[in-house]
């Protein structure tokens, strides 16, 4: 299964695994729209990634740290 920007959900929750000890608050967004776009599974178009899916992306991840 591979996953959009779209699937801000699982892509915290693969990021959150791939890097437990990070703190999701201080990521930059260059770093962020990297790291999605390294992720095993992933495959869209980089330029889908934008400020407001990354943003959601940062929230979901946090949720994730709870």
């Amino acid at each position: 299964m591979s996953m959009k920007w779209t699937d801000v959900q699982e892509i915290a929750i693969q990021l959150h695994e791939q890097m437990p000890d990070f703190d999701p608050r201080v990521v930059n967004f260059v770093k962020l729209r990297n790291q999605v776009m390294l992720l095993k599974d992933f495959d869209d178009v980089p330029e889908r990634g934008g400020e407001k899916v990354l943003e959601a992306i940062v929230s979901a991840w946090i949720e994730e740290l709870d």
